[in-house]
């Protein structure tokens, strides 16, 4: 943990949409943790996607990367919006966010589903079915077929795209996932579809020698993703952590985020083998309400706690922000997604909130 003294740097990437806004609340959290727990935090601002190109034309400037790769922490809001989405157009917004991954060499995305008691009733799924889920997703986030190129036939009737990993691509996403294992309740799931990809099949054979050969502790199983795909709306509290490829996690994680009822309330984390990581809710830029107090900060207060957890080991401090989303939803505090009919409160107002809560922790 770094000394109370020493500046922490933590770079903002607001984006598009209701990023901003959003962000605006996670600093606010960020900043109560810091007088709560003897902490400097430093905070800088910077442009990627839809506003970068708007300011600079290009979605991922120079001086963003300079200044991410400078910082401990980098905490992104949203990218994208109608005026940017013309699909034949060469610069878009959501290159700034594949490009910084790649800059940021992050391999590896993380996302926590966890259904909240108190939100229990927005789920889409019966409230036994959904009792105590708690799955922390490894999804390989820069191989398999988003990466291995695409080939078109020269009548331009036959298009493929090609599928590809390598042992030391799965072994490196694997040792993560089984590692936070160890820390939660020791078992790790790992889907793939051996049964019919070549592909599948390394993932398999390699997934299995680095579980036994350096995971012998943990508790591991296998399964198909189609299987896995009925098992998340049969059983979904029955998992823990789950490691799977990029193009089956993409599908895997969209699907698990309706289990608590609103993707407003899930954070997600993109690592590597070094900081920083950078973090963002996994919801999108909302245009149509961005402007209007309605966005939900709550998914980007927790994305904060990831950063102080993965890429800060500030383990009581990200329980902190944890606990105090849990405190403000107990005292039945709604942002209109979530709000079912009730009374709902403004953006600002739920940050607000979540920053006193924080201030009330007890460490």
């Amino acid at each position: 943990m770094a000394a109370a003294h020493q500046p922490i740097p933590i770079a903002l990437l607001p984006g598009d949409g209701i990023g901003p806004e959003i962000i605006v609340e996670s600093r606010k959290v960020l900043e109560a943790v810091g007088t709560r727990f003897d902490h400097d935090f430093s905070f800088s601002e910077h442009l990627i996607g839809g506003c970068a190109i708007e300011s600079t034309g290009n979605p991922l400037p120079p001086e963003t990367v300079a200044a991410a790769k400078a910082s401990d922490v980098v905490l992104l809001g949203a990218v994208g919006g109608p005026q940017w989405s013309d699909p034949q157009a060469k610069i878009r917004p959501e290159q700034g966010l594949l490009g910084i991954r790649e800059e940021l060499g992050l391999f590896a995305n993380i996302r926590p589903v966890r259904v909240h008691r108190q939100l229990a009733a927005a789920s889409p799924l019966k409230p036994e079915i959904i009792e105590g889920v708690d799955i922390l997703f490894f999804r390989e986030l820069t191989g398999g077929i988003y990466f291995g190129g695409s080939t078109t036939s020269t009548d331009g009737r036959t298009v493929t795209d090609h599928m590809r990993y390598s042992v030391e691509e799965i072994e490196r996403i694997v040792r993560l996932a089984a590692q936070a294992a160890q820390q939660r309740s020791g078992k790790l799931t790992s889907v793939d579809k051996a049964n019919v990809l070549a592909v599948s099949r390394l993932w398999r054979s390699t997934t299995d020698r680095v579980m036994a050969h350096e995971f012998p502790d943990v508790e591991y199983e296998t399964i198909l993703v189609d299987a896995m795909a009925m098992h998340l709306l049969s059983r979904p509290s029955e998992f823990d952590v789950v490691v799977t490829g990029n193009l089956f996690g993409d599908i895997l994680t969209d699907e698990a985020s309706m289990l608590p009822g609103s993707m407003g309330l899930l954070p997600s984390a993109s690592v590597g083998l070094t900081k920083p990581g950078v973090f963002e809710p996994i919801h999108g830029s909302a245009p149509d309400i961005a402007g209007k107090g309605k966005a939900n900060p709550l998914a980007a207060i927790l994305t904060a706690a990831m950063g102080l957890r993965y890429s800060l080991d500030m383990e009581s401090e990200a329980t902190a922000i944890e606990s105090a989303v849990d405190a403000v939803l107990d005292e039945g505090l709604r942002t209109p997604d979530i709000a079912a009919g009730t009374d709902a409160i403004d953006t600002a107002s739920m940050g607000s909130a979540v920053v006193d809560a924080v201030r009330r922790y007890a460490h």
